[in-house]
């Protein structure tokens, strides 16, 4: 896998399909797929009761592969709501903005869509295009159900939608499962440097221990990139600043503390502690050949560290802290399209993603932390993972939510493209930062 390919995948970790990776390599096919859930008709321990019936058409950022991965995860539709035929399909898009305007495009053609799958780069370009149906009705039909799901989930994250996805005071999205980020951190090279593995670390820490596994291992310490969400948002976190305020009413990539993050990232590429930028490499796959010590990521590196029989010694450790600790964090949601010629069962479908059965289904092989914390702290997450995997539940207390503005696609380049001149030595980092903060003031017409 090239590395930009994965670094744009994991850009997007806040898509949070159940094969995040396999989003990584997104081309131009798109998956379609219609099924009946099928059962004997009869409603399930978990069954929700309604007699609603018809066919929900859902959507996805995302490839044939996870056609398939959806259509594991409602296997226990059946019984939840007999009598709803769903059909999913998957839009293969380069950006969130592209993924938009394929389903503006598709829907002026007359393409019936009911229920769409939107990450947290995408929530406020579809609220902005005003293609959403308000769910207020639907939660006050159902409110002690939708209360009980808010409460086993990340305490923030009632507030987090109304702040970030509700821009005029309704409600849009239902949340499902997030990201936030750690180090995947290799015990057998820290072990053969004779370093014991860091319960927490600082910045200066971390350089230390990266030198000293250099030099007695050759071991890469770290991949560094510039993925907005995965390498910016990182060090930017952990040192009291992020792209926009918290409101996001305004940039501020030009801080003293940001420049300061993008610099110590360059000290990482400059003493060779990173693979300069520009390569081809598979983090995982370095790590598993005791080629890499640490990289960064939310649950998606944990499938494909399955696949590579390498997650025995593999460690998550919470990103290395400067000011202070914190990690990006993003999250997937759910709305029920405008135009949907049958919200009720939309809206079923929805409750079926709020159960702990879908949440469990999604533990085991999802590329994301399940929104219930209740199944994310259970084994069917933490089975076959690497160690201290509830240390991503942990996290969502002190993240900060990746922006996700209405030009959040040309914003995200510009921030990318300064990161990568930073960490490279093509650009001073103050420089390539005041360059992006004058583009995201314009981005933002401020």
């Amino acid at each position: 896998m090239r590395r930009r390919t994965l670094l744009a995948g994991l850009g997007s970790a806040v898509l949070i399909p159940p094969s995040a990776l396999a989003l990584a390599g997104c081309s131009d096919d798109s998956g379609s797929s219609g099924f009946t859930a099928g059962g004997d008709g009869k409603p399930g321990a978990n069954a929700s009761g309604s007699k609603v019936t018809g066919t929900v058409n859902f959507l996805f950022y995302g490839d044939a592969a996870g056609v398939k991965d959806y259509q594991n995860l409602f296997t226990k539709f059946a019984a939840f709501a007999p009598g709803i035929t769903v059909k999913v399909t998957g839009i293969a898009a380069k950006t969130w903005a592209d993924f938009a305007n394929q389903v503006s495009t598709r829907l002026a053609g007359g393409q019936t869509i009911d229920v769409i799958q939107i990450a947290t780069e995408g929530q406020a370009i579809f609220a902005s295009k005003n293609l959403l149906e308000p769910l207020d009705p639907y939660i006050q039909k159902d409110q002690a159900y939708v209360d009980e799901y808010y409460k086993d989930n990340p305490p923030k994250f009632k507030d987090w939608m109304q702040q970030h996805a509700s821009p005029d005071g309704k409600t849009y999205f239902i949340p499902g499962s997030y990201n936030t980020m750690a180090l995947y951190v290799s015990g057998k090279i820290f072990e053969k440097a004779g370093v014991e593995v860091p319960t927490e670390w600082t910045w200066d820490e971390f350089l230390q221990i990266g030198k000293t596994i250099k030099e007695k291992t050759g071991a890469y310490f770290h991949a560094a990139g510039a993925g907005q969400f995965t390498d910016v948002m990182t060090w930017l976190t952990n040192n009291g600043a992020s792209i926009l305020n918290e409101d996001w009413t305004q940039p501020t990539l030009n801080t003293p503390q940001a420049i300061e993050a993008l610099t110590f990232a360059k000290s990482l590429v400059d003493l060779g502690l990173s693979p300069k930028p520009g390569g081809t490499y598979d983090a995982p796959t370095l790590m598993a050949q005791g080629k890499l010590a640490t990289f960064g990521g939310g649950r998606w590196p944990t499938p494909p560290l399955r696949k590579l029989k390498a997650i025995e010694g593999v460690q998550m450790v919470p990103w290395p802290k400067k000011a202070t600790a914190g990690s990006p964090i993003g999250w997937d949601a759910w709305p029920i399209l405008k135009e949907s010629k049958n919200k009720d069962a939309a809206w079923e479908l929805i409750k079926y993603f709020m159960t702990p059965d879908y949440g469990k289904l999604f533990a085991v092989n999802g590329g994301a932390v399940p929104g219930r914390i209740s199944v994310a702290n259970s084994t069917a997450f933490t089975n076959d993972a690497p160690a201290n995997m509830p240390l991503l539940v942990k996290l969502a207390d002190i993240a900060t939510p990746v922006p996700g503005i209405a030009r959040g696609a040309e914003a995200q380049t510009a921030v990318e493209q300064a990161w990568l001149q930073g960490i490279s030595g093509t650009t001073d980092p103050a420089k390539a930062l005041g360059t992006a903060q004058t583009k995201l003031q314009g981005l933002m017409g401020s």
